[in-house]
């Protein structure tokens, strides 16, 4: 399993721009949202209890963060659990609910990525050259946020220096 500093240089590279990442906190999300819901919609009966792929999706990429880096990962549940309710809710609807929701979530938040990578960062998302960046974009707005208050400057500046070799790729 490759460092966290290597996932988040190689994502950092291809969102410099502060513009950029603000869509990415925008889009990043209700992409996630979506997915979430659509993952909703069945169930299979598990020890007396109702087992969603969304569940089983949430459970496999926490513990992945918090192997990455405990902090992050307990970032993440804080966003990841919440939204994994929210998205049961949704996805005992109607399919014509669902699939609204859906489509208007996760159109929505691909355009704000590619409006942020087109408009502002001049450069092609990092999950065209590496489609786990899809797994590592919502752990990097943890980190982002993270850092803007101060957590592990040291982490934040070699995560920076380490970009610098996926630059112009």
């Amino acid at each position: 399993m490759k460092p966290i500093e290597e996932h988040m240089a190689f994502y950092e590279a291809y969102h410099r721009h502060p513009l950029n990442k603000l869509t990415h906190f925008i889009g990043i999300p209700t992409i996630v949202f979506s997915v979430l819901v659509a993952l909703s919609t069945v169930s299979v009966p598990l020890g007396g209890a109702a087992v969603t792929p969304a569940m089983l999706l949430v459970a496999v990429v926490l513990v992945y963060y918090f192997l990455l880096r405990p902090a992050f990962g307990l970032g993440m549940a804080f966003f990841l659990l919440p939204a994994l309710a929210l998205a049961h809710g949704v996805g005992r609807q109607s399919w014509t609910v669902v699939g609204t929701v859906f489509l208007v979530f996760f159109v929505g938040g691909w355009v704000f990525q590619l409006v942020g990578h087109a408009v502002f960062e001049h450069r092609r998302p990092a999950l065209t050259d590496n489609l786990f960046q899809m797994v590592i974009g919502p752990i990097f707005l943890v980190a982002e946020l993270f850092f803007l208050f101060g957590y592990r400057p040291e982490l934040h500046a070699r995560i920076r220096e380490l970009s610098h070799r996926h630059d112009g790729q």
